[in-house]
């Protein structure tokens, strides 16, 4: 992992947080062809935002969604040139570590297929039968105990 990597919560809308969408635009609907109005919805209204920020630009993001049950994560991405450098485990660290200090203690997920060991070596186990979400790639839910 870099060590030059800045890890930020940021506001709806603010200027890291817009980079932040746009990083998720590339990621997810140009590179993945998820629609995107599958893309964005109204929890990023109110989700907490995380950035990855290195060399000046925003190369990973992820939400946090906060529900009575347990802390939701979701829509982790990290810049193609940033892929394998811990960037994701990382965030997902930061982001149990801010929804541990709101009192959660449990965490769920929804992973693509071939991303599961990222999540297991954080203590994810998935559950139930692989589905598309409406994006044509595979997902599991994952949940922490």
């Amino acid at each position: 992992m870099p060590d030059d990597i800045t890890l930020l919560t940021v506001p709806v809308f603010s200027t890291l947080c817009n980079a932040a969408f746009a990083l998720r635009r590339e990621v997810f609907v140009i590179e993945q062809q998820i629609p995107e109005s599958e893309e964005f919805d109204a929890d990023d209204l109110t989700a907490t935002h995380l950035v990855a920020i290195a060399a000046g630009n925003v190369v990973g993001t992820l939400r946090i969604i906060d529900a009575p049950e347990h802390a939701k994560l979701g829509r982790v991405v990290v810049a193609k040139a940033w892929r394998g450098k811990g960037i994701s485990t990382r965030m997902l660290e930061r982001a149990m570590d801010i929804a541990r200090r709101r009192g959660q203690s449990r965490f769920h997920l929804t992973a693509q297929h071939d991303k599961l060991g990222v999540y297991e070596k954080l203590g994810f186990v998935a559950y139930g039968e692989p589905f598309d979400d409406g994006s044509g790639i595979l997902h599991l839910r994952m949940k922490t105990y």
